[in-house]
């Protein structure tokens, strides 16, 4: 009978050095921080909206591209469960003054108007705007205004010139362009005179809805994932009353006249609450809180300490308006955002995001009113700020010229460009957009692309993933190198989501790649696949690939449902072995002809279709790339063939010159340069300047070392002539 037997012991692996967690930069702490989240792998998330009131531009988007790249890393790469809320900031003091003047320039437009009225106006309107400049202290906005002041001053006398004409056709057209130019100023003095009498509250709401559509229609064309929730200020009015009236309960607010102003010197004598978190060096900063209670507003006699801020704001004619206990009036700027967020994720958010610009006043006073709401601190474990945006090294400016939309931004670049521009740099560092820039972000894309087109081609070519494989020497280098880039990647994303090393680290894998390719011959290889699944799923997560993942390379088709290349490759590469064998049979003909007609099919037109041919010494690649890439390739050829061509015209000129230099006898250099001298010696030596004032000994000096040279020259070109 057998002894019964027992399993023998097992000995655990030994522990490996510990792996690096994410961490992000906290605004709270002003340092990197372990990331921990409430509760369990839930993440409350909120994200400051914008205020919609015109076109978004690429100040905009350096938040939104940057927070859906953290949003998309930590679900998809980290694996967090996100409940991402964005407002929509509808009810502004921005808004209301831009509604209400663009609706009184529009009426005034339309109604018509006597010449001598239009130009009484006009004038009327300079008067008016040249106060509203000197006024003006930001020097940003004054120079803007300034050149819009003196524009509509020449439009004025352009008009009355037309008049004295008294030709029909020029003063429509004067009239118009005095219209066009003077829109803004015109606006201004229409709603400092009729602003009071607007009290359609249709014409508040027409602006911002028309600007949200245009900003969500802008945050798709970049890839920007929408939010779980999206807030509307109008929307939440009930919601924003009875959240500042438990501020009131609280004794941490006060109404008056109407209105109602949160209690900053209160707040903070309370053991648990502490004001300015973010930024308490700008505690008492009264030029950046005034600016945050918004154009229209007036209230420092209201207010009990300029520190104070408005959490509802009575409104006065001219000004929309909803119910509460105090009266009609419209929310604070401030108070919205807590309100939405709280009502949405409860008393606690895990991430709060928004510009760096934000963080005083409007995120600090959102702190200080969820704490005094809620009576507790900790309303936000985590802020996080994107860094500013300037253009080419200056801030976005209108008055400097280099305002930039982000329609006007996709204009001149691809939603993949600017977001590779984005991953290269820091979220929370300023980003320049710049054509250095965005040249850097090309590159990067060019790169990773080629190298999946390079390795598509490899899976085509003998590397296919089939079963088996082989497993050698390289393999075994490549494995280790993907093993090492894995880590560094991870490293990477968990050091406050650092995309900039991340992709540093997957060009050493794409590095390796090439070099795998080139030290060994076509073999099942699994492992190729497998690393360029990697860098593509990676890039994926970063959002620079769209579509679903498991792929590899850049979609070729907006349609996920399609396999483009799938589809058409089979017939590429019939047709490119044609051409192959078409080639051969012309070189051993001579037909001169027939191999020009092959040029023409790989450079001019496959790529009007998105393919690309290479043409190697024993076969040719084929390559799907898209369209608009293959132009701008062949346009950079022609360009760089003309500039060499440039170049070696001007050094074949160059050399003509200094050939006919050697032809001037040294007594008649300086006589051919009339505008420079005046008088000569015997040999033809200058010696006054074309004034007629002598010229100086070392001057003098200078002069006869060049006609020395120049004679060694005429020499040998006289020894030259004398030879032949």
């Amino acid at each position: 009978m057998m002894s019964k037997r027992t399993q023998p012991n097992w000995s655990p692996p030994a522990k490996s050095e510990k792996r690096p967690v994410l961490k992000l930069y906290n605004s709270l702490t002003r340092q990197k921080e372990e990331f921990v989240c409430n509760n369990g792998n839930h993440v409350n998330w909120y994200s400051c909206g914008p205020t919609v009131y015109d076109a978004s531009h690429m100040g905009h988007a350096r938040s939104y591209i940057s927070f859906d790249i953290l949003r998309r890393v930590m679900s998809n790469y980290f694996g967090y469960d996100i409940l991402y809320v964005m407002n929509i900031t509808d009810i502004d003091d921005k808004i209301i003054k831009r509604a209400r003047q663009n609706y009184l320039y529009e009426k005034y437009v339309k109604e018509p108007q006597d010449l001598n009225n239009t130009i009484d106006d006009a004038t009327t309107v300079v008067d008016y705007y040249e106060g509203v400049v000197q006024k003006t202290t930001d020097p940003d906005k004054k120079n803007t205004m300034q050149k819009m002041l003196d524009n509509v001053a020449l439009a004025v006398k352009e008009l009355k010139l037309a008049v004295e004409t008294n030709d029909v056709e020029k003063i429509r057209i004067a009239k118009c362009e005095l219209l066009k130019s003077a829109k803004d100023p015109i606006s201004d003095w229409l709603d400092s005179k009729y602003g009071s009498t607007v009290t359609d509250n249709a014409i508040f709401e027409s602006l911002p809805r028309y600007w949200e559509n245009e900003f969500h229609k802008d945050m798709k064309a970049l890839n920007v994932l929408p939010p779980d929730v999206l807030t509307r200020v109008s929307e939440y009015v009930p919601q924003i009353v009875k959240f500042i009236e438990k501020i009131l309960e609280n004794n941490l607010a006060y109404e008056s006249n109407g209105s109602v102003y949160f209690n900053v010197g209160e707040f903070d004598t309370r053991d648990k609450h502490h004001y300015a978190r973010l930024v308490p060096e700008a505690y008492g900063d009264t030029k950046s809180l005034q600016e945050g209670e918004g154009d229209l507003s007036d209230d420092t006699a209201e207010k009990r300490s300029p520190n104070d801020f408005a959490l509802w704001k009575r409104s006065k004619a001219g000004e929309p308006s909803w119910p509460s206990p105090w009266g009609a009036g419209r929310p604070g700027w401030h108070i919205e955002c807590s309100a939405m967020a709280s009502d949405v994720c409860g008393s606690q958010l895990d991430i709060h995001t928004g510009g760096v610009d934000l963080k005083f006043p409007h995120h600090d006073n959102e702190l200080a009113q969820s704490e005094a709401h809620f009576d507790q601190p900790g309303w936000v474990k985590y802020f996080l700020h994107t860094g500013h945006l300037t253009i080419a090294g200056c801030k976005m400016s209108k008055s400097l010229k280099n305002f930039v939309t982000i329609n006007e931004a996709l204009q001149r670049h691809t939603a993949r460009q600017l977001r590779f521009a984005f991953l290269l740099h820091g979220w929370k560092d300023t980003l320049d957009y710049s054509d250095n820039t965005m040249e850097m972000a090309i590159q990067t894309e060019r790169q990773f692309n080629e190298f999946f087109l390079t390795v598509k081609d490899a899976l085509r070519s003998g590397y296919a993933e089939g079963s088996g494989g082989c497993w050698g020497p390289e393999e075994q280098q490549l494995s280790t190198k993907f093993t090492q880039v894995q880590e560094q990647v991870h490293a990477a994303l968990c050091d406050n989501i650092d995309t900039r090393g991340a992709l540093e680290a997957l060009r050493e894998l794409v590095g390796a790649v090439h070099v795998y390719l080139g030290s060994s011959g076509p073999r099942p290889s699994p492992l190729l696949a497998s690393a360029a699944r990697y860098v593509t799923d990676v890039l994926h997560v970063f959002g620079a690939v769209a579509g679903p993942r498991g792929g590899i390379g850049f979609p070729v088709s907006d349609d996920d449902s399609v396999c483009v290349e799938e589809k058409v490759m089979p017939y590429l590469e019939a047709l490119s072995l044609f051409r192959g064998r078409v080639r051969e049979e012309a070189r051993a003909a001579g037909a001169a002809s027939v191999l020009q007609l092959c040029d023409r099919l790989r450079d001019y037109d496959l790529p009007e279709l998105g393919v690309r041919l290479e043409d190697k010494p024993d076969r040719t690649v084929v390559k799907l790339v898209s369209k608009e890439e293959l132009i701008r390739e062949r346009e950079e050829k022609k360009r760089v063939e003309a500039e060499k061509l440039r170049k070696k015209q001007e050094i074949l000129e160059a050399q003509r010159a200094k050939e006919e230099q050697k032809k001037i006898p040294p007594n008649e250099m300086f006589k051919l340069e009339s505008d420079k001298y005046s008088k000569f010696d015997n040999q033809g030596l200058p010696t006054h300047d074309h004034e007629g004032k002598e010229l100086s000994k070392g001057l003098v000096k200078k002069l006869q070392k060049l006609q020395l040279a120049q004679e060694k020259k005429y020499n040998e070109y006289l020894t030259s002539i004398n030879t032949c």
